[in-house]
């Protein structure tokens, strides 16, 4: 998606170890008119998905994910990274390592949300190893559920998550798909 490689070069930040801060628009700070165009192309690539649940998991990816479950028609499911004394006991629940923060989340979602009829989309502002997609494909797969793709805001290709998930057979379509982010501070879309 040319406008968001464009907001890419022009304000995110790049940082050591192939990080991409894109906080001022995407994930902290957000732009809702990008929000929202970035939810139309995901609603216009899985329309005809029969999606009827949306997934992510809590933080950063909620803002894109809630755009597109209301484009989409449909409930917004969030997988909590801790299990707070308000949630059930009727949990599903998976071990995610984050690539960004350097831990692993036991991550939860509430078996009175995900159901065996539910058709499921995956989405996240960020692809790196795949760690979180996995997770939250378990989380879906626990449920009986079915996972009809991930949508992602930026695939960082040379991490090689999107590689394994579309090799396992999931369908995966990401808004920007980042080659390289060379030392020189200079990055490469596909």
């Amino acid at each position: 998606m040319e406008l968001l490689e464009q907001r890419i070069l022009k304000d995110g930040v790049l940082r050591p170890g192939g990080i991409l801060k894109v906080d001022s628009f995407l994930n902290h700070q957000i732009d809702p008119a990008l929000l929202h165009e970035m939810a139309l192309e995901l609603k216009r690539l899985y329309r005809d998905s029969g999606v009827n649940k949306v997934l992510t998991i809590e933080a950063s990816g909620i803002a894109l994910a809630c755009m597109t479950a209301y484009e989409l028609g449909c409930p917004l499911v969030f997988a909590k990274k801790s299990k707070s004394r308000n949630i059930s006991d009727d949990i599903y629940s998976v071990e995610i390592p984050s690539f960004t923060h350097g831990n692993v989340n036991t991550v939860v979602v509430s078996k009175e949300y995900l159901h065996p009829s539910d058709r499921v989309l995956l989405v996240d502002d960020f692809l790196a190893t795949g760690a979180a997609l996995l997770g939250l494909k378990a989380l879906v797969e626990q449920a009986g559920a079915q996972v009809v793709g991930a949508g992602i805001a930026i695939e960082k290709v040379f991490q090689g998550g999107g590689n394994t998930l579309r090799a396992q057979g999931l369908r995966v379509e990401s808004l920007a798909r980042i080659r390289e982010i060379r030392d020189d501070g200079a990055l490469s879309f596909c």
